[in-house]
């Protein structure tokens, strides 16, 4: 994974440690057993993201942003303001606003669950309670009519922190049951899985909500079943991993497991602070990865609230970015392979701006176009993302993955409260959708600056890693 300013690095002390080896579960390890386990695990991973992306697509970027908007405007007074705690919110703010605050509620939990992975060795039966706690509210989205829009808001919040918190400690498995040579490849394999399935239940969900009148349903029952469909989906999908990923042995002390979560994300940012190039990537990340999240959550919103299309429209938009996604996710992978991951993701990155900018000037009422855009994110989404956790797995510390990927999940779902923030404030701000989307152009611009100055070959050395052949 090579970006000039890597391959300048490469002769500059880049040189990583000759191995990896040592206890149970440190990065670089084969698990007991030898190949066949680790395939197996690796199999039972990747359904992780087949369970819980459904949640992303259909909830998350599809239903439920136009639908809460809608629950919030017929709960608003005469100049179209809710009042959530006496504080006023325009309605049409309302969902990114939510969506923020689930953020920082994953802040304060992510790191605690983080650390006491690590110091317990208990990453399996947390990752069922977050997953099953996540599935559960959005399930209950079926529950969500009338002026609920305050219901509609805690179950985001709920759900929504849960997915990150699932995430620190799935992603947390990655360095367990892939050597570094095969990261790149398992987690874009588990990126295409978890599009596959959003494609799939997407398709399940088109099919219902155009034909809610043929199945005696309202188009406002229709959306509910579609968000608690996502919930279930989560749910029963989940046991495939908790039957075949295995937790390892901790090496690490037990004290301060439960330690509260900011003063554990102290720890790990003090721990990181050893490692500043590992947290230059990090801080690279959480920038443009923050516009990437953006993005996912409010499009839908900008597709109707702005561009007037309708809720079919954008479930076929929503369904194409699915399939290409997959697409985009093996064939990052694959130009990983000959180029490196670190100069594919600034590609990438270069990918966005260009579909950002493009957005910003889409006539209404155009589906043709949208669909042209839908495209452009679905070749850059999946790729930017699956590379960018294998590119990390390359950088965490042997035996503090959960911990450090909990850091990343705020990069992740976490810390990416801005975007959103700065979506609704400008929104609110101006009236405007399009000065709203267009603000976003800024994270990637910033990200991709920051990335391109990381050495990244001496980054996985000075983590204590083998330095993978291509980097």
């Amino acid at each position: 994974m090579g970006a000039e300013t890597v391959r300048a690095h490469q002769n500059d002390g880049d040189e990583g440690p000759d191995g990896a080896d040592g206890a149970d579960g440190a990065v670089g390890a084969d698990p007991p057993g030898g190949a066949d386990e680790r395939k197996r695990e690796q199999r039972g991973w990747y359904f992780y993201d087949w369970a819980c992306s459904v949640y992303s697509t259909t909830v998350l970027t599809v239903f439920l942003g136009p639908y809460l908007t809608e629950v919030a405007k017929s709960a608003a007074d005469a100049d179209g303001y809710v009042h959530p705690l006496g504080i006023p919110v325009r309605a049409g703010s309302f969902f990114a606003y939510s969506v923020s605050l689930s953020v920082i509620v994953a802040i304060v939990v992510m790191p605690l669950a983080g650390a006491a992975a690590d110091r317990t060795g208990r990453k399996k039966p947390l990752l069922g309670v977050a997953a099953y706690l996540g599935a559960g509210a959005t399930a209950g989205m079926f529950f969500l009519d009338g002026d609920r829009y305050l219901l509609g808001g805690l179950l985001l919040v709920i759900a929504n922190a849960s997915l990150a918190v699932s995430m620190v400690l799935y992603n947390s498995f990655l360095p367990l049951i892939a050597t570094p040579d095969e990261r790149d490849a398992v987690s874009s394999r588990g990126w295409a899985f978890g599009y596959m399935a959003g494609a799939l239940v997407l398709l399940a969900n088109l099919v219902l909500f155009t034909a809610h009148d043929s199945f005696g349903l309202s188009e406002g029952t229709a959306v509910r079943i579609c968000l608690a469909s996502a919930g279930v989906w989560w749910g029963a999908f989940t046991l495939i991993p908790l039957r075949r990923l295995r937790d390892r042995k901790s090496t690490l002390p037990r004290a301060g497991a439960t330690a509260p979560g900011w003063r554990q994300l102290a720890a790990t940012v003090r721990d990181m602070r050893r490692h500043p190039l590992t947290l230059s990537f990090l801080l690279a990340y959480l920038i443009y990865n923050d516009g990437v999240q953006t993005v996912i959550s409010q499009a839908s919103v900008y597709g109707s609230e702005e561009l007037g299309l309708s809720q079919s429209t954008l479930i076929v938009a929503v369904l194409l970015v699915q399939i290409l996604a997959v697409a985009g996710a093996l064939g990052m992978g694959r130009l990983a392979r000959t180029y490196g991951a670190q100069r594919t993701i600034l590609g990438g990155l270069l990918g966005w701006i260009v579909t950002l900018c493009a957005g910003y000037f889409l006539p209404a009422n155009a589906p043709v176009f949208f669909f042209v855009l839908a495209a452009g994110i679905g070749l850059v989404l999946g790729g930017t993302q699956a590379l960018s956790r294998s590119l990390f797995s390359h950088l965490v510390p042997p035996g503090k993955e959960a911990e450090y990927f909990s850091a990343y999940e705020m990069s992740d779902r976490g810390m990416s409260w801005l975007g959103p923030l700065l979506f609704g404030l400008t929104y609110q701000l101006t009236g405007s959708y399009r000065d709203a989307i267009i603000s976003l152009v800024a994270f990637f611009v910033i990200g991709f600056g920051l990335l391109a100055r990381v050495p990244v070959r001496r980054a996985v050395g000075d983590a204590g890693n083998p330095v993978p052949e291509r980097i």
